[in-house]
């Protein structure tokens, strides 16, 4: 992964974001205690089902419910269906450290954790430090033998690392160094180890740049993928690196004036004629999680997907067009995040109370780790 990647691959929409252009066009006021529902912490998962694809599958299907498991999914599709997964691959983003300065009383030492963000134009690295307050500018920070830093700039709060390292010697270091960055949710249960390095990251993952997984394609294992091939299920790869931005609450309480955070995605031209292939030939897209979801649909606002790429800032809410989703296979939500307003967008707001108080009832496992639904509308 170079840290050069945003800057070649950065093509601006025009004067409107896709977020900018969508808002002019629906959404009256909206309050945020409408996503609001109560979680009973137990069902907050911290561990992935084993096998992958032995986790639940709440089928939302119209107006029925169905409980079954994701290795069931061949069973709830149909030949000539297509899958939309993201490629993105989750970089080791958490590092410990120790910060070194020299002052008049004698060198300083301390413990220093830093959350990497994404890579600037300049090579330098945005990044989440705790404690921020107590780095100087130009102070060394060791993260291992082989991979350090120096705080080149703050700006606005946010920090910005210049790294000993670049291109593959960067990557080299960083999977030795780093730690997966598991949500804050899970993480305020147990540290990162070495099982989330696999756990954490799709089985088809191949473009480095996520610092958060897209966790419904979590569920799938290379048996599961050979029995939707024998289905007649296709499937297409698009690429979306999910930011930590991803876990940002919302803190409007009129959700319709909150503001995403950007994140860098493609549709390639291949991705895009199989998907237009699909719909012209009756079949279903689906995509497995949001984030493809968000991909697809921001590439698809002239009516039909086209090949693109850049940042995207969708806000996807409830009086959303969609263009071309047919369904949507995704984990369980946070109360009041832009997620489960995504998911009301696609089946009704009270479809998805309705849903939520089922899976709930049942016990399913909430959150990146949990279990899965299919939503058909």
């Amino acid at each position: 992964m170079n840290p050069k990647r945003r800057l070649d691959h950065h093509h601006p929409t025009g004067d409107q974001t896709v977020a900018e252009s969508e808002k002019a066009g629906y959404g009256a006021a909206m309050k945020l205690s409408d996503f609001d529902f109560h979680l009973p912490e137990d069902l907050i998962a911290t561990r992935p089902a084993s096998p992958r694809s032995s986790a639940r599958l709440l089928v939302a299907n119209g107006d029925t419910v169905s409980n079954a498991h994701v290795f069931d999914l061949p069973d709830w599709l149909q030949p000539g269906d297509r899958l939309v997964l993201n490629d993105t691959r989750v970089i080791p983003a958490r590092l410990n450290g120790r910060r070194h300065r020299d002052s008049a009383q004698g060198p300083v030492s301390a413990a220093i954790e830093a959350t990497l963000l994404e890579p600037q134009a300049d090579g330098a690295w945005a990044a989440l430090i705790k404690p921020l307050k107590k780095v100087r500018l130009g102070e060394d920070i060791r993260f291992s033998d082989d991979l350090s830093a120096t705080l080149e700039r703050v700006e606005d709060g946010q920090a910005y690392l210049r790294f000993n390292l670049m291109g593959e010697d960067f990557d080299s270091a960083l999977e030795q160094a780093g730690a997966m960055p598991l949500p804050p949710y899970i993480a305020a249960k147990r540290p990162a180890d070495e099982q989330d390095k696999t756990d954490y990251q799709t089985i088809w993952a191949r473009n480095s740049g996520a610092v958060a997984a897209p966790t419904a394609s979590l569920h799938f294992d290379q048996v599961l993928m050979q029995a939707l091939e024998t289905r007649g299920v296709t499937i297409s790869h698009v690429t979306l690196h999910v930011g930590a931005g991803t876990f940002l609450p919302v803190k409007v309480e009129d959700v319709t004036t909150h503001k995403m955070h950007a994140e860098w995605g493609k549709v390639s031209a291949t991705a895009a004629e199989e998907i237009r292939a699909t719909k012209a030939g009756g079949g279903r897209v689906i995509p497995v999680g949001t984030t493809a979801l968000r991909l697809i649909e921001s590439a698809s606002r002239s009516g039909q997907i086209e090949p693109w790429e850049g940042d995207t800032d969708i806000f996807i809410y409830p009086g959303f067009e969609f263009h071309v989703t047919d369904a949507l296979m995704t984990n369980f939500h946070l109360p009041k995040s832009t997620l489960l307003m995504l998911v009301s967008a696609l089946m009704g707001q009270g479809r998805m109370r309705d849903v939520y108080a089922h899976a709930i009832e049942q016990k399913y496992r909430f959150f990146s780790y949990g279990d899965a639904s299919l939503l058909i509308p």
